[in-house]
């Protein structure tokens, strides 16, 4: 059975994965004040709606609590992302997830019980600056203040050793949890893998430790 989103506010961040989430097949609900907005998803979504959502019978009306999953993606009117959270939570609705505009945003949405708390700008800002300063990071993704996960791309200085030989793990506390080498993934790979030139690491561990691991091993030929 496949999973009902809705989307409400349909900017840049919302419009995207409104289309993203379309384009895998799913039922998605786009909510937006704007007629033109909506106009344009009309098309694209399952349902597109002209609605206010801070109006709580307008939210029972459109049966916002059966949908799976909610993403209020308001773009700077704070006090309607805030209203429109609270609301949702108040219905029942199995999870949420929000667009913050700043920390202070991000903390009274998190009080209120948004699920998930997203950052688009900032998040998207810190991938661009660690693949600036890197030539060895490809892409970067934050899951906590403290760690991360990196696609890093191995240099000549770890070709041909094997995991067990670069003994990342002890030696700079990541850990190696998939190793792209062409078209094929090793999903857990065992200390037996040979590394190769050009072959991409998906690596997991604290900020410290991959800058280590970077700084130590793929900085240096």
């Amino acid at each position: 059975m496949k999973k009902q989103f809705a989307v409400i506010g349909l900017g840049r961040f919302g419009g995207s994965i409104c289309r993203a989430l379309s384009q895998q097949g799913m039922e998605v609900l786009a909510i937006d004040l704007d007629e033109d907005r909506v106009n344009e998803f009309a098309s694209i979504a399952t349902h597109a709606v002209i609605a206010d959502t801070t109006d709580e019978t307008v939210l029972k009306n459109l049966g916002i609590r059966n949908f799976d999953h909610v993403i209020v993606a308001i773009g700077d009117n704070l006090q309607a992302s805030i209203l429109t959270t609270l609301m949702l939570k108040e219905l029942g609705v199995k999870h949420i997830t929000v667009k913050a505009q700043n920390d202070y945003h991000e903390k009274v949405l998190n009080k209120i019980g948004a699920d998930k708390v997203v950052h688009p700008e900032r998040d998207m800002g810190l991938r661009i600056a660690h693949n600036i300063v890197s030539n060895s990071v490809l892409d970067y993704l934050e899951l906590s203040d403290e760690h991360s996960i990196v696609e890093l791309m191995a240099n000549s200085k770890m070709g041909g050793k094997t995991l067990a030989e670069l003994d990342v793990r002890a030696k700079y506390g990541a850990n190696i949890v998939a190793i792209k080498q062409g078209e094929d993934i090793i999903v857990s790979p065992m200390a037996s893998q040979q590394i190769n030139k050009g072959d991409i690491l998906i690596v997991i561990g604290s900020d410290k430790d991959i800058n280590r691991l970077e700084r130590h091993i793929l900085d240096t030929e």
